[in-house]
């Protein structure tokens, strides 16, 4: 009788054990599942997070190389800006340099002129009245080129900063709505 008792109490606890193995299975297989939910959960949360950082860095790298473009654009303009003022100006002052050895030329041959006239002279009067007149001349042919010469550097010096003014003009428009 007492391994009856014995195989009757043996069962019943053997049951007992065996269920709370299974529970505890259970709790465990469920942790591990929710572990597992969790860690996925939180990998797909960072996946997420790094598409959008590399999106965002993405946009902000092309934002930047247009950027750059057009900066490089930009200063090419000036570059080539400044070429062409500086072939404007050197042009212009090559006619500024022709015109002032045309006059030269002209007022050294008005001159010979005068002294060849003035070997001829037979009375001191016709000496004087003859050397007036080239002071006369030269002093109005001086006053003469003085104004043209000054016209010229005027109208050169706004033709050699045109396309200057013109990209300054530009880098205001473009980099004042920027700001």
């Amino acid at each position: 009788m007492a391994a009856k008792k014995n195989a009757e109490t043996i069962v019943p606890t053997a049951e007992m054990a065996q269920d709370g193995t299974q529970a505890t299975v259970t709790a465990a297989k469920q942790g591990f599942e929710q572990s597992v939910a969790a860690l996925k959960d939180g990998m797909a949360g960072a996946v997420a997070g790094i598409e959008k950082t590399q999106a965002e860095v993405k946009a902000n790298m092309d934002k930047a190389m247009k950027t750059a473009e057009e900066l490089v654009s930009f200063g090419q303009g000036n570059m080539e800006a400044v070429i062409k003022s500086g072939q404007i100006w050197a042009a212009g002052v090559q006619d500024l340099s022709k015109t002032l050895a045309a006059t030269a030329q002209a007022q050294m041959e008005q001159t010979m002129a005068t002294w060849k006239a003035l070997a001829g002279v037979k009375s001191l009067k016709e000496a004087v009245d003859l050397q007036t007149s080239l002071a006369r001349a030269s002093v109005e042919a001086a006053m003469s080129e003085t104004g043209k010469l000054t016209d010229a550097s005027m109208k050169l010096a706004e033709q050699t900063f045109a396309p200057i003014t013109a990209r300054v003009t530009l880098a205001v428009e473009k980099f004042g709505r920027a700001a």
